[in-house]
């Protein structure tokens, strides 16, 4: 087992790796896990492989996507996390099979990637962007404390995005 990064009641949270390979090209193959992502499938476990072998935001932010992990089997739900982007935004994310959706996983994790950010690495504000259709994605932020923001338009995919935000002064409230 690797290390946990983030520990909740019923998941952790772990830095991915190429022998997660397999379970995340799974994820990224189904269509409704991407519906709202704006991303394509990849097109191999080997490019799945390749890319978590170069997938540097671990190491050089001390955050990333980490996979989330169901403390009771092993099983590997997904991945949740931090990504900085250049401006120096920190956004949450988050990724789940469809068989644990609708389940709190994504809340649970959630919960645990902003009191990560806030408390470890002292982030001062944390969004959440997702497309205003996807409702249930918009409702997790919601519940972790999130706040509509705006709508913007994506630069990458040219696609509608809400933002909801949290700060740090939020977390220490709440």
């Amino acid at each position: 087992m690797l290390k946990a990064l983030i520990t909740t009641p019923r998941l952790y949270l772990r830095e991915t790796t190429p022998q997660d390979a397999e379970v995340m090209f799974a994820l990224n193959s189904d269509p409704e896990v991407l519906r709202f992502t704006g991303d394509e499938p990849f097109e191999s476990i080997a490019e799945v492989a390749s890319f978590l072998a170069n997938y540097s935001d671990f190491k050089k932010n001390n955050m990333g996507r980490w996979a989330v992990i169901r403390q009771e089997d092993e099983a590997v739900l997904g991945w949740c996390g931090l990504k900085l982007h250049p401006d120096g935004m920190v956004d949450l994310g988050f990724r789940l099979f469809k068989k644990y959706w609708n389940q709190g996983f994504a809340t649970e994790a959630s919960l645990g990637c902003l009191k990560y950010g806030f408390e470890t690495l002292n982030v001062t504000e944390i969004v959440g962007r997702v497309m205003p259709e996807n409702v249930a994605s918009a409702r997790v932020l919601q519940k972790i404390g999130m706040r509509f923001s705006h709508v913007e338009i994506d630069n990458h995919h040219g696609e509608e995005i809400a933002i909801y935000k949290f700060t740090h002064e939020d977390f220490r409230r709440n």
